[in-house]
């Protein structure tokens, strides 16, 4: 009898002791693939020889983990690369109107004609609106670096706030030819927000109709709380439209591009617990926010 009892504690310390083994190799196999998979950066995932069932949730768990990484360090190098862009097409458009306006001001000094310095004087008030604008889009950007820190939820009246902001801008869209046709609910529509983020979503998505609009601005808060801007935007298109909220996504034309106004407008408008999209229809671009 006590040799019976022998042999199973016999067999089962060494199967004890197998597994104790296996579990070893299978942490050096972890060990062993994640110091390759880091160094030398490749799509692999951790393989390992044991059957355990823990070892295995384990390594399950740490590829999952690893795909996560990848997904995340591809969106900093693709963010990186586009800030890159970013930053160097700005820093080019900054050097044209500052030429310009250095010759143009050469030749204010030159002439004696009141007239032509009156035209360069104009050229060079021109210029200088440009280099406001990029100067603009940079301070735009440094924002969004703790956009998160400036959230202060408060009970608003978006009837009135949405007012105020359309009031403040009025000037720049009639200095812009564009007269907005204005559709604003009797009901009072009270949303738990930041007052300042908000008016910042809708000066920005203001912002961006004085640079594309061709007339025909209509701004709309109905019963549901849903806010609806649309205008004509003959210089953009669908696919424009579908990629316009994009981080560092820019749209140029002639004279004119978007800075990062509406990414950082989607960024709010989400942190405010709301949602904003963008379509074009008939030449229409029209940008949503439901909150």
């Amino acid at each position: 009898m006590i040799t019976i009892i022998c042999i199973i504690l016999f067999i089962i310390c060494l199967a004890l002791l197998l597994k104790i083994f296996f579990m070893k190799k299978s942490i050096r196999e972890i060990k062993q693939s994640v110091k390759n998979i880091l160094k030398t950066d490749t799509n692999n995932l951790i393989m390992i020889s044991s059957s355990d069932k823990d070892i295995e949730s384990l390594t399950n768990e740490l590829n999952d983990e690893l795909k996560n990484l990848r997904k995340q360090r591809l969106l900093y190098e693709n963010g990186n690369q586009e800030l890159k862009k970013l930053i160097t097409n700005i820093s080019h458009d900054m050097r044209t109107p500052l030429t310009a306006i250095s010759g143009y001001v050469d030749l204010i000094k030159e002439s004696n004609n009141l007239e032509k310095q009156q035209n360069y004087l104009k050229i060079v008030e021109n210029k200088t609106n440009e280099l406001t604008q990029l100067t603009e889009q940079l301070f735009d950007f440094s924002k969004t670096m703790d956009i998160g820190t400036q959230i202060n939820k408060e009970k608003c009246l978006i009837n009135e706030l949405l007012e105020e902001t359309l009031a403040s801008n009025y000037a720049v869209l009639k200095k812009n030819d564009i007269t907005p046709k204005i559709e604003i609910t009797k009901n009072k529509i009270y949303r738990n927000v930041d007052r300042n983020s908000m008016t910042r979503v809708f000066e920005n998505i203001l912002s961006n109709i004085v640079k594309y609009s061709n007339g025909n601005f209509k701004v709309v808060l109905d019963d549901n709380g849903k806010i609806t801007f649309s205008n004509k935007a003959k210089t953009l298109d669908a696919t424009t439209v579908q990629k316009i909220f994009d981080r560092y996504y820019t749209v140029e034309n002639a004279k004119k591009s978007t800075g990062i106004g509406l990414s950082i407008a989607k960024q709010l408008v989400e942190l405010n617990g709301g949602s904003i999209s963008a379509k074009y229809i008939k030449g229409n671009l029209i940008i949503e926010i439901e909150l």
